[in-house]
């Protein structure tokens, strides 16, 4: 009897062992995991902040959504930039100037923005990064009372979100 109760005391001293390095390896993974996912989310903001610095301007001749030379050129220069940030998510934000109807207006900075976001996808920037929105004639960039002004107004802005 005396024997049974010093196998029975060696067992569960064994097994109290085994749950204790069992628990101290299940901590030391947590612990090594949570360090791997704190560096990751790390590498991903300083890639963000890096991406964040590039954007692109296109403008438009009046009621046009035609994106011309320079605009291709600023467009192919932006994707180049953003290449290395494949987790970037891409703002194409259209507007168009004060001359023309609210609808008009509407349709065209929309289409704006699309055009922009196709040559985008066309430079290997895939379409899921992209957020496009066209707003018309709001958050006009300078004045619509001057020519110079609405001519900066009809422009296709391009942002890391």
């Amino acid at each position: 009897m005396r024997s049974m109760s010093v196998v029975l005391l060696g067992v569960t001293a064994w097994l109290l062992g085994c749950a204790s390095a069992y628990e101290r390896t299940y901590e030391q993974e947590t612990q090594r995991l949570e360090r791997q996912r704190q560096a990751r989310e790390q590498r991903e903001a300083m890639a963000h902040a890096e991406a964040s610095r590039y954007a692109a301007v296109v403008y438009f001749e009046v009621g046009s959504a035609v994106i011309h030379e320079d605009g291709h050129r600023e467009l192919r220069w932006f994707a180049e930039k953003l290449e290395p940030y494949p987790q970037a998510v891409i703002l194409v934000q259209g507007f168009a100037d004060a001359t023309g109807g609210d609808g008009l207006n509407q349709e065209l900075s929309e289409e704006r923005a699309s055009n922009v976001a196709d040559v985008l996808v066309t430079q290997g920037i895939a379409a899921s990064r992209l957020r496009v929105s066209g707003f018309a004639s709001d958050y006009a960039a300078e004045s619509n009372d001057t020519r110079a002004g609405r001519s900066r107004n009809r422009r296709v802005e391009v942002t890391v979100q």
